[in-house]
């Protein structure tokens, strides 16, 4: 049990990676706030599994891109179930896969400005309690397109880099209050997200991965939960690669 009385926020947690987060959280004796934006019946249906193991979860709507929603949401979370001290910033912002020379230039803004606005209200929300508390813990996922870009990709990977510079410079002014940023990216993953990617172009991936496959929800969500285990409690600022071999730094 190695999140036992913590109070955790997952954003994006109604389905993928989030789901799979926020229900090993759950099973590590967390407290977890399931939120979604649109599928409300899927993040109720990941409260329901956590609560039929015996763990305690609550959904929260809100688009996390909105300050506003944020605030309220974790002022709800707070009264809920107590202040939150574990922030895993997940959303997913949606983007238009497109080669740069017909990508439109209000599709990369959105992008940019949904991703950094998503983390920066979110961080500045929850960040008040933890320094109160002398202790926190926030968790970026960022893409390994962050540091190695695919054709099409050029916002997010642009997006996904601002994210990294963001938990870097969170890391260094959140350090002295005993907060701990870091980054968790992600090599390609089976999710509802990449279900648009075609079949060969995962098994391309896969067998260019050296451990020969593409990643599931469960092994990005059991790296999150071991940087948010006290286990790790004297790091801060990293890039964490989940890729199965593919990023190595």
């Amino acid at each position: 049990m190695l999140l036992d009385d913590r109070i955790v926020l997952v954003t994006g947690a109604s389905r993928g990676i989030g789901a799979a987060t926020a229900k090993l959280m759950a099973e590590h004796g967390a407290a977890v706030a399931v939120n979604y934006h649109n599928s409300e019946e899927a993040a109720e249906k990941v409260v329901a599994t956590i609560e039929k193991a015996g763990g305690r979860a609550v959904a929260v709507q809100a688009d996390v891109r909105d300050q506003a929603e944020v605030e309220a949401m974790v002022e709800w979370v707070s009264d809920e179930l107590g202040p939150i001290d574990t922030l895993v910033s997940n959303a997913s912002i949606q983007f238009p896969v497109v080669p740069f020379l017909e990508y439109p230039w209000e599709a990369f803004q959105a992008k940019l400005v949904g991703e950094l606005g998503a983390a920066f209200f979110c961080c500045q929300a929850v960040a008040p309690a933890m320094v109160e508390a002398g202790e926190g813990c926030i968790i970026a996922v960022s893409s390994g397109l962050s540091r190695h870009p695919g054709t099409g990709f050029c916002a997010h990977s642009a997006a996904k880099s601002g994210l990294d510079a963001f938990v870097r410079a969170l890391a260094l002014e959140l350090g002295p209050y005993g907060i701990r940023v870091n980054t968790v990216a992600p090599g390609l993953t089976i999710t509802d997200a990449t279900a648009f990617l075609p079949k060969e172009a995962k098994d391309a991936t896969a067998r260019s991965t050296p451990l020969c496959r593409n990643a599931q929800p469960e092994d990005i969500a059991g790296v999150i939960l071991a940087m948010a285990a006290e286990a790790t409690g004297f790091m801060t600022g990293a890039y964490l690669p989940v890729s199965g071999g593919s990023l190595m730094l």
